[in-house]
């Protein structure tokens, strides 16, 4: 079953987070992840939530999502991003 890993990112620092872009891209390809969202334009349709930028990112299993966060390679894009900005971020399994 497919999963998703949802992200809401605050940039407060755009070079280092330029870096964790580098090195997450990095992670995703080894790991097999689509993307399908990174960006983009968006509209709040309901609800107090007011996202910043959205990332989603589509994997065969929720442990190959599991397996891509616990990477060495993302862990590495992970302490490059501190002080960067602000991650809010969910895995959620998909419809069978």
């Amino acid at each position: 079953m497919s999963a998703y890993i949802i992200a809401d990112v605050t940039v407060t620092d755009a070079g280092k987070m330029a870096r964790y872009r580098e090195w997450s891209t990095r992670a995703m390809q080894e790991h097999g992840a689509e993307v399908l969202v990174r960006g983009g334009a968006f509209e709040v349709l309901e609800g107090p939530w007011t996202p910043s930028r959205l990332v989603v990112l589509r994997f065969d299993t929720a442990d190959a999502a599991r397996a891509f966060y616990n990477s060495e390679t993302y862990t590495h894009a992970r302490s490059l991003r501190e002080g960067a900005g602000v991650m809010r971020m969910v895995l959620v399994e998909g419809v069978a």
